[in-house]
C-alpha cells in the first residue's frame, strides 16, 4: 500500500476512535466552540483530507518538530486569523504526534495531550486551515527530548485554565501560553518556572495580541464560562477594556522575528 494511502487509512481509525470518545462524554477543546453535536461523516472526511495533506506538507522539509496551528474559532473581529497551536514532531516509526494542551469543556481545567494529526484536525473546525512553522535546527533539538518525555511536557503545565489568561501571570494558563512557555524552557536550561519562562520570553521581546472586551463582555463570560476569568490582568488594562493573551498569531510572528522558525506555512482544504 503507498506510503499516503497508509496515512489516510490509519488517520480515519483514529479520527473514528477519537469521534467515538467526544460524543460519549467528557470532551475536551481549545481554539474552538464548547458546542458537543455528533461528528458528522463530513467533517471527518474534511479533518482527515487536512491531517493527510499537512502530513506530506510537513515531511517534505524533512523536519522533525513544527509549531503547528489550527483554525477552530472565528477570531476575526480580534484581527486574528487562527485559534490554537501546539508542537508536533516526528516520531522514528514516521508519524507526526502533536503535543497540545485541551480544556476540559465546561470547566477551569485543562491537560496535556498527545494525538495525531488526524485528531488534531477532526474537531468541527471554523476553517479547515493548517499553519506551521519550522524551527531552526537548534530548537529543534532542543524541543524534541522535551516533546518526548511526559515528565518534561508537564513540567511547566498549570491546569488551571482561562481562555484568555494574561501572558505574564501564572494563576491560569491557556493552550497556547503553554506550548510558548514549554519553548522557553527547551531554549533556557536555567528556567525550571513559569515565572523565568515569562522572563525569558519579555527578554527575547514577545508580544502578546491585545484585544478589546467590553465591561458587560467580560462580566457575561465570566458569569456564564467556568473556563473564562479576567482577574489575572492588571487593572489599568482591564478596565480600560485591554485584553492581553496568547494568541497564535503573536506566538508566529515572534517566532519568525526571533529568528527561531521560519516564515509561517499555511495549507487549506476546501
Amino acid at each position: 500500500m503507498p506510503k499516503t494511502q497508509a496515512t489516510i487509512r490509519q488517520g480515519v481509525v483514529m479520527a473514528l476512535a477519537a469521534a467515538a470518545l467526544t460524543t460519549a462524554g467528557g470532551a475536551a477543546y481549545a481554539g474552538r466552540s464548547c458546542e458537543q453535536k455528533p461528528v458528522s461523516v463530513q467533517t471527518i472526511k474534511k479533518g482527515m483530507e487536512l491531517a493527510a495533506q499537512t502530513a506530506k506538507a510537513l515531511d517534505a522539509p524533512g523536519a522533525k518538530v513544527v509549531v503547528l496551528g489550527r483554525a477552530g474559532q472565528d477570531l476575526s473581529k480580534y484581527n486574528l486569523r487562527y485559534s490554537h497551536l501546539g508542537w508536533a514532531y516526528k516520531t522514528p516509526e514516521g508519524n507526526w504526534r502533536v503535543d497540545h494542551k485541551l480544556n476540559e469543556c465546561g470547566t477551569a481545567e485543562a491537560h496535556i495531550y498527545k494525538q495525531g494529526l488526524g485528531e488534531f484536525f477532526l474537531d468541527d473546525l471554523w476553517r479547515y486551515e493548517a499553519v506551521w512553522a519550522v524551527p531552526t535546527p537548534e530548537v529543534q533539538e532542543r524541543m524534541l527530548p522535551i516533546l518526548q518525555d511526559r515528565r518534561k511536557v508537564l513540567a511547566l503545565h498549570q491546569p488551571r485554565y482561562s481562555m484568555v489568561s494574561y501572558p505574564w501571570a501564572t494563576k491560569y494558563q491557556q493552550s497556547n501560553q503553554w506550548a510558548l512557555e514549554s519553548l522557553a524552557m527547551a531554549m533556557e536550561p536555567s528556567v525550571t518556572t513559569r515565572e523565568q519562562a515569562q522572563a525569558w520570553l519579555k527578554f527575547k521581546g514577545y508580544e502578546p495580541s491585545a484585544m478589546k472586551i467590553g465591561a458587560m463582555t467580560r462580566l457575561g463570560g465570566r458569569m456564564t464560562a467556568a473556563n473564562i476569568a479576567f482577574d489575572d490582568h492588571p487593572n489599568e488594562k482591564r478596565f480600560a477594556d485591554r485584553i492581553e493573551t496568547v494568541t497564535v498569531d503573536s506566538v508566529m510572528s515572534f517566532l519568525q522575528r526571533a529568528q527561531l522558525t521560519g516564515a509561517p506555512q499555511t495549507l487549506k482544504v476546501n
